[in-house]
């Protein structure tokens, strides 16, 4: 190695040593409020679990079946989610899909939630929107599992932190694609609710949020397709569902387990792509 290049390798900044003793403070002196969060979420996505399983599942095929219909009022569609459904309970991945549904819909619930507000207010406050866009290119573009390491120090192992590293991941999705949509809202009808006496709340929730609202639900249907690509991950880390049977089946090199489990990750994704694709406006 050349002298310049080992000056410089000498003055290495500590960057993991820091992070260390950040993740220790944290341990140490807030353990309490991370385990509250973590069995507060166990708690609610357990007992989620537990009632829906208590149901036959073909019972709950019809249902999710006629809640596709509903949405879509298209009878294809539902026929297509009963016999995608009817498929995996064939295969004996019905308890796994149901842990993954519970797991992916409170993940994207919890994205949605946070990413409109946000969305909204980057959309009106152009300083703010200057701070959040590089942390949510970070966030984008940051490695999967190196947001395993702090969510399983903090949280442990289980289901709840498998729903944080989730929302971590998808709520990007819904923050820029709420800020493209009310930043995409056409300045005449801006210009038209002001004029009619409209104050800023109003125009919020009668003019801005029904203009943006088709590219905030894009932004559903792409925070639940990450929240999917993510159930393999949260396997590692102790989140049950159909991640957790391709884990071990790459572990034995188990191929028909893989083959089973993979395909009812697909047909699952594809179920909850044509079902999130709601109907703005006549339009999906």
């Amino acid at each position: 190695m050349d002298p310049i290049s080992e000056l410089i390798r000498s003055a290495k900044i500590p960057i993991g040593s820091w992070g260390k003793a950040f993740f220790d403070f944290l341990t140490t002196n807030f353990e309490w409020f991370f385990d509250s969060i973590a069995d507060g979420v166990t708690f609610v996505l357990d007992g989620l679990i537990d009632f829906l399983l208590w149901f036959p599942p073909v019972v709950l095929v019809a249902v999710i079946a006629a809640l596709a219909w509903w949405l879509q009022r298209s009878w294809k569609l539902a026929l297509g989610v009963a016999l995608g459904l009817l498929f995996i309970v064939n295969q004996g991945l019905w308890k796994e899909t149901i842990e993954t549904i519970v797991l992916v819909v409170g993940a994207a619930a919890a994205s949605m939630a946070i990413g409109v507000p946000i969305g909204i207010w980057a959309a009106h406050s152009p300083r703010a929107w200057a701070w959040l866009n590089p942390v949510l290119d970070l966030m984008q573009t940051m490695p999967t599992f190196v947001y395993l390491i702090p969510v399983l120090i903090l949280f442990g192992l289980g289901i709840a932190p498998g729903l944080i590293v989730t929302v971590i991941f998808a709520a990007p999705a819904p923050i820029r694609l709420t800020y493209l949509g009310i930043k995409s809202v056409p300045t005449p009808m801006l210009e038209a609710g002001e004029a009619f006496g409209a104050t800023k709340r109003q125009l919020l929730w009668k003019v801005e949020l029904p203009a943006a609202l088709p590219t905030i639900m894009a932004g559903l249907t792409q925070c639940i397709m990450l929240c999917l690509s993510m159930v393999v991950i949260a396997a590692l880390i102790g989140a049950n569902g159909l991640g957790k049977p391709v884990v071990r089946a790459l572990n034995s090199v188990n191929i028909p387990l893989g083959l089973e489990a993979g395909l009812a990750i697909v047909v699952l994704a594809i179920i909850l792509d044509r079902m999130s694709r709601v109907q703005v406006g006549g339009a999906r």
